[in-house]
């Protein structure tokens, strides 16, 4: 690609509806304000129920779903099922990234590689978040895993509501509507950040600067970490507006980046 024009490749469930509509309106706003160009090109992995079974088989097609993206020359690939990747134990999102790495380098297209597991975790550090609340749809099982997963990276969870709908397909036909009012029933004395949706599939980009705005808090997303990574690994510094003070441009990137 030309230097004003990147490729982001996306790893995504198949029954995935939420990353391919939010990352491109959030690279949108990116593009407006920079000039630079992004284009977005899909691997899909079976997925129709979050449940340990089904992320497990999916967790095994990453490396293939890596190296079909890496045949369209990507500059980044963005592994984006962020409880698939948690529910694999502590630190899962590092071993991860670099089987995804390894199977694009080993196609002949090396590739920078970002899970959203792995950036929600370096989010949530680059704004100094040590104590969160979080929102998830997951069944409360699910949600303990991704609570447990963030305090094994040190960043403590003070309050989690876990909607508990399975359906992969129904998670994204929920309402970002609602969140300000979960967001605000979240128990957030001594919080530094709230997580909106600790999940690819909840759409949440319509409310995260209503909710911030409100709470007067930093807001991040699944979405809004995996952008600000992806951002992170091209090398290009946030200057997307509306969707929370991650992206804003006051966050700089590349210091959580290994």
């Amino acid at each position: 690609m030309t230097d004003t024009s990147s490729r982001i490749g996306l790893i995504v469930p198949s029954s995935n509806t939420t990353m391919e509509t939010e990352l491109p309106e959030l690279f949108r706003r990116q593009n407006t304000a920079t000039g630079h160009h992004y284009t977005f090109h899909s691997a899909r992995a079976s997925m129709r129920n979050v449940n340990t079974e089904e992320l497990l088989a999916m967790v095994g097609k990453a490396g293939d779903c890596a190296r079909a993206l890496s045949d369209a020359d990507v500059d980044v690939i963005a592994y984006a099922c962020l409880v698939a990747v948690m529910a694999q134990g502590p630190g899962a999102h590092r071993e991860s990234e670099e089987v995804i790495a390894k199977a694009a380098a080993d196609n002949g297209h090396p590739a920078a590689v970002v899970s959203s597991a792995g950036a929600l975790v370096r989010s949530l550090t680059a704004l100094g978040a040590q104590r969160v609340a979080i929102v998830t749809p997951y069944v409360p099982a699910l949600t303990k895993l991704v609570t447990d997963y963030l305090e094994g990276e040190g960043i403590s969870v003070l309050d989690a509501v876990a909607l508990g709908v399975d359906d992969n397909l129904a998670v994204g036909r929920l309402d970002p509507g609602n969140l300000p009012g979960l967001a605000r029933n979240l128990s957030r004395e001594g919080a530094d950040a709230i997580v909106l949706s600790a999940c690819v599939q909840m759409p949440s980009l319509a409310s995260v600067q209503l909710v911030e705005d409100e709470l007067g808090l930093p807001v991040v997303s699944a979405a809004t970490a995996t952008a600000y990574e992806t951002l992170a690994a091209l090398g290009h510094q946030p200057a997307i507006p509306g969707a929370g003070s991650l992206l804003g441009g006051s966050v700089a990137v590349g210091s959580t980046r290994p």
